[in-house]
């Protein structure tokens, strides 16, 4: 697990061609749920090195590793954590957030998607 996600994937998947859509390495801190996190978490998390807080993620990336799968992990960011945003954080939120982006991260797999593919290919 010292390399869970895949260098090659996520070299990728930051180049997909055509026009550049928004993506940026980031440091992901899995918890396992099912609820938010405190301010405090929050913040102990930050001293950690964290610039992203889920539930999901990691659980799938042990499973898939542990099965000699390569693995390339994307998360779309659905709410501020506890303590960093004006409202109260809220599933309906989180669910609103998803429905806005859908397109745009379907968009990207469409052209990650197919290079993964070409490259496994050429690999054979």
């Amino acid at each position: 697990m010292t390399e869970a996600y895949s260098k090659r994937l996520r070299a990728l998947a930051m180049r997909p061609p055509g026009p550049r859509l928004p993506t940026r390495r980031r440091r992901y801190l899995a918890v396992s749920g099912p609820s938010y996190e405190t301010p405090a978490e929050i913040r102990a998390f930050r001293n950690l090195g964290a610039t992203l807080v889920g539930m999901s993620t990691v659980p799938e990336t042990i499973v898939a590793r542990h099965m000699g799968m390569e693995v390339l992990g994307l998360s779309c960011v659905t709410n501020l954590a506890a303590g960093l945003g004006a409202t109260q954080l809220s599933h309906e939120e989180v669910f609103e957030i998803g429905r806005q982006v859908e397109q745009r991260l379907a968009r990207l797999l469409e052209r990650i998607v197919p290079n993964m593919a070409a490259l496994q290919e050429r690999e054979s």
